[in-house]
């Protein structure tokens, strides 16, 4: 390694490091303000929170690394034209290829690792985190009893506490309704003067000590439809003790298996199965169809003969090949025909049948067929309408599995392309960071501005840039527009040509010109200016 690698590697990782760390706090901030209706007042601990963060902090590795390779590359490049220290460089014959090579070894290493976490890590990270989440989003919020407000937080229960000290523990002129029976009219309800509220047994159960009160019951008065007398009880008391279970407070943990078939879960061998499990279904599903079509519509194969006059054909058949035989000299003797049709006369060797009578009803085609305008023509007229309602009973059941089918197939579609853009997006999240590069070096040393403020502004639009593009294409890709392949691909495609014109612009020491855009606005206002 020589020491302008050394060099180079010295100014790139302490501002990589620096910058991964804010980009991830970035977006981790941004995940905390989408869910954080699903975390705030759901009873969760600070060691919850802190994980669920760290599992969400883990699945955005491969969006910060590229943030990170952007900023520190125009800083470090931006800081070494500053100083013209990239000039003697160049002015002693080290080309910009050669200056950044470190730099293009340190983006390929990081890539890997991109890589590596996006197959192996991320999938793990992912299932923890859906699963927390779910927890969080199933949980109901903490109990919250105010003032003058009936509350429903407890199942089957409404709550009503008049007053409350300011150590929220006296209570005054309290009602409490219990419905968990769950049944009409069935009454059970207390009313206190005062009481007090504490929690007990580690905070798993709410005791309420109530004073002077009453309690009202009374039982169901329908019973099997008809109203029957029930008795009325209604209980005085000096001190009565509720007790409520709060453990429906506390976050359950949801079993993982649950959601470890989602395709954001899976390594790269478990979307390929899954991929391949969902052609499958595909195929199955046509064939399905296709067996359900042919059960109303089979398709024969239509010859210039009959299916009887074919019998008659086999059963000739096999008598001609049995006297050839004799006559050859065979001891062979000759046998019936295999196939024979009822009441079969065999008489100087030709074959006569006994026409059946003819059953009305029976379909009877007595001119050519090219004449008839319907084939309801070839059947008696009495049979038309029964006709037309069978047709139009297996056309409406085909129709309606048709349109079953089209559905399901939409929807395996649609699951199919997701797999298929979440597996190349591993890869092409780590190629995205090769491509930053190439942006951000040349474009360092094109402006020749270091620090954090010009770097950052190129690192935001060249970033979103990415993340738009990647949306568009996956939108396009799910409503079967482009390939998800294409799609998955398409951004990197589309940013490398910057990042090799960029290049080129700064191996040629060339500046790069926007007044043709200035000129273009001016343009268009002179043309609107005219109209």
């Amino acid at each position: 390694m020589k020491k302008i690698d050394k060099l180079l590697l010295s100014s790139f990782l302490p501002p990589f490091v620096v910058t991964f760390f804010i980009a991830l706090f970035v977006l981790i901030m941004q995940t905390l303000w989408i869910y954080i209706d699903d975390i705030i007042g759901k009873g969760a601990s600070l060691g919850m929170i802190l994980e669920f963060i760290f599992y969400r902090s883990i699945s955005l590795f491969p969006m910060a690394l590229p943030i990170a390779i952007l900023i520190s590359s125009v800083m470090v490049m931006g800081n070494l034209s500053e100083r013209y220290e990239l000039a003697s460089m160049k002015s002693a014959g080290v080309p910009l290829l050669r200056t950044i090579r470190a730099l293009i070894l340190a983006s390929v290493v990081i890539a890997c690792c991109s890589w590596i976490s996006s197959n192996y890590l991320i999938p793990r990270a992912n299932l923890k985190f859906k699963s927390r989440l779910y927890d969080m989003r199933k949980q109901k919020p903490t109990l919250n009893l105010e003032e003058g407000v009936f509350n429903d937080d407890f199942d089957g229960y409404r709550i009503r506490i008049g007053e409350k000290n300011p150590d929220n523990r006296i209570i005054k002129d309290v009602f409490i309704a219990n419905h968990a029976a769950g049944q009409r009219d069935n009454l059970n309800e207390i009313i206190a003067a005062d009481g007090e509220m504490y929690t007990a047994g580690n905070e798993r159960y709410l005791i309420m000590e109530l004073n002077n009160g009453e309690q009202f019951q009374e039982g169901n008065r329908y019973v099997s439809g008809s109203r029957n007398k029930a008795p009325f009880i209604r209980t005085s008391f000096d001190r009565y003790t509720k007790i409520f279970d709060m453990n429906e407070f506390e976050i359950n943990r949801t079993d993982e298996e649950l959601f470890q078939n989602h395709y954001s879960m899976l390594s790269m061998r478990q979307l390929r199965e899954a991929i391949d499990s969902i052609d499958i279904q595909i195929v199955n599903r046509k064939e399905t169809m296709n067996d359900y079509v042919n059960n109303y519509m089979p398709n024969y194969k239509r010859d210039t003969i009959t299916a009887i006059e074919q019998l008659e054909k086999d059963s000739i058949n096999d008598l001609k090949d049995a006297i050839a035989q004799q006559m050859k000299g065979q001891s062979k003797k000759i046998e019936k025909p295999k196939k024979i049709l009822p009441k079969k006369v065999i008489k100087n060797r030709r074959v006569k049948y006994k026409v059946p009578k003819e059953r009305p009803g029976l379909q009877k085609i007595t001119k050519d067929l090219n004449t008839y305008e319907s084939i309801l023509e070839t059947f008696p007229s009495f049979k038309h309408q029964a006709l037309i309602d069978k047709s139009l009973t297996y056309t409406r059941s085909i129709k309606s599995h048709a349109d079953s089918a089209a559905r399901f197939m939409d929807k395996t579609k649609e699951k199919r392309v997701k797999h298929i853009f979440e597996l190349y997006s591993k890869y092409s999240f780590a190629v995205v960071c090769i491509v930053f590069l190439f942006i951000g070096a040349p474009m360092g040393s094109i402006v020749r501005k270091g620090g954090f403020g010009y770097p950052l502004l190129i690192a935001i639009i060249c970033f979103m840039l990415f993340i738009v593009l990647t949306m568009v294409f996956k939108d396009m890709a799910e409503a079967f527009v482009i390939h998800p392949v294409l799609a998955v691909w398409m951004p990197n495609l589309l940013l490398m040509p910057i990042g090799v014109f960029l290049t080129y612009k700064a191996m040629n020491d060339s500046k790069l010109n926007f007044g043709w855009i200035a000129k273009i606005f001016e343009l268009m206002k002179r043309v609107r200016v005219g109209s």
